[in-house]
């Protein structure tokens, strides 16, 4: 045997203490070298591999074999770099998830159960944003080529999204959570977000509303377009047709919520009833009711799409749609998973959709009688 090889274990890959001598110090300790895999593997007596299995747990290293290295690590303060030793094992243990305004109170309540299942899982996350209202830069693109993530977990992907694409062309692993990019083939989570705009403009219907707006999100993403044709299904049902003076776009924030609330508001002939894109827009269009003096639901009824906590709060008690973010998150976290273990060979993209249901709250009744 040569110097420096070892007698692998046949069982898992272990090595005999490797006898080769420690590199050269030019005249200084060895001590004062930053400790490597290859000390620690000397101190333990495996091999580099076995170091890097078994500071990441892969369970294929024996427990006796983890605690030693560990040990040895400890002892001469060792600290893995996480992406030297992706290169060798092709993984860096890291998801990147991209999301959109952080200060949307949605996404918050989205990445709590990702975060956590992530963490159950093994992973560690990278936080990446999107705005939907801006193209995506090269540098959120060059981050996830960069063989520094081992998937990627997109939660505001817009319809005309470029990065999705080109990750899917790269053959990175990646789900669609939350929205979803018409024509590409990849894993991908939602919520029925046409069937809920559905029942929740039947819901306004069967209270005998008939003049009813639409502040929605943004027209390049899938939750829009969805819940914007549930609402005109629920309206064609009812010999019914959407106003296009009633239609308001906007983004996903008060803001917008508000401004847009407002205007319809002072309409000269207002609406009886708001839908809103989701619970951050009603809670802005809540704001402009009460600015101009309309009450609620006595004047104006006011339906959310999402169900964040916020919404059961009672200074909102909004009445709106559940989307299951929990689930939705959970299930996200443990296909991507799927795909990062058993790359390329799981074929097509697969879909979940998680059904909606209406929260009846405070803001939502009767129109109010004509005079």
């Amino acid at each position: 045997m040569t110097a420096g090889s070892a007698a692998l274990d046949p069982d898992d890959g272990e090595a005999a203490t490797p006898r080769s001598p420690l590199p050269a110090s030019r005249g200084r300790d060895a001590e004062d070298f930053p400790p490597t895999s290859w000390t620690v593997a000397r101190a333990a007596g495996v091999s580099q591999s076995t170091v890097s299995r078994a500071l990441r747990g892969d369970p294929r290293v024996r427990e006796a074999t983890r605690r030693r290295v560990d040990q040895a690590a400890r002892r001469l303060g060792y600290v893995p770099n996480s992406l030297a030793s992706g290169l060798v094992s092709r993984s860096t243990g890291t998801v990147a998830v991209i999301v959109s305004d952080l200060t949307n109170p949605f996404f918050p309540s989205l990445l709590t159960p990702v975060h956590d299942e992530l963490q159950l899982l093994g992973y560690r996350v990278v936080l990446l944003t999107e705005r939907t209202d801006l193209p995506t830069g090269q540098e959120t693109l060059r981050r996830l080529l960069d063989r520094s993530v081992d998937g990627v977990l997109v939660t505001t992907a817009t319809l005309g999204s470029r990065f999705a694409g080109e990750l899917q062309r790269r053959g990175v692993p990646m789900v669609l959570l939350n929205r979803y990019i018409d024509g590409l083939d990849v894993d991908r989570v939602v919520s029925d977000n046409h069937g809920g705009a559905l029942s929740g403009t039947r819901h306004l219907l069967e209270l005998g509303h008939r003049r009813i707006a639409v502040v929605r999100g943004p027209a390049n993403t899938s939750t829009s377009r969805d819940r914007l044709a549930g609402l005109q299904e629920a309206l064609a049902a009812a010999g019914l047709v959407l106003d296009p003076a009633l239609v308001r776009e906007g983004t996903y924030s008060h803001q917008s919520g508000y401004q847009h609330a407002r205007e319809l508001l002072r309409l000269p002939t207002p609406p009886t009833a708001l839908v809103c894109g989701n619970d951050v827009v009603a809670f802005g269009a809540l704001d402009a009711a009460l600015s101009l003096g309309v009450r609620v639901p006595q004047d104006v009824s006011i339906l959310g799409f999402d169900d964040i906590p916020m919404a059961a709060w009672e200074v909102f008690s909004l009445t709106t749609l559940r989307q299951p973010t929990g689930d939705m998150a959970r299930a996200a976290v443990r296909m991507l998973a799927e795909r990062i273990e058993h790359a390329g060979e799981l074929g097509p993209g697969r879909e979940q959709v998680f059904a909606t249901s209406l929260v009846r709250r405070a803001t939502v009744d009767r129109p109010p009688d004509p005079h």
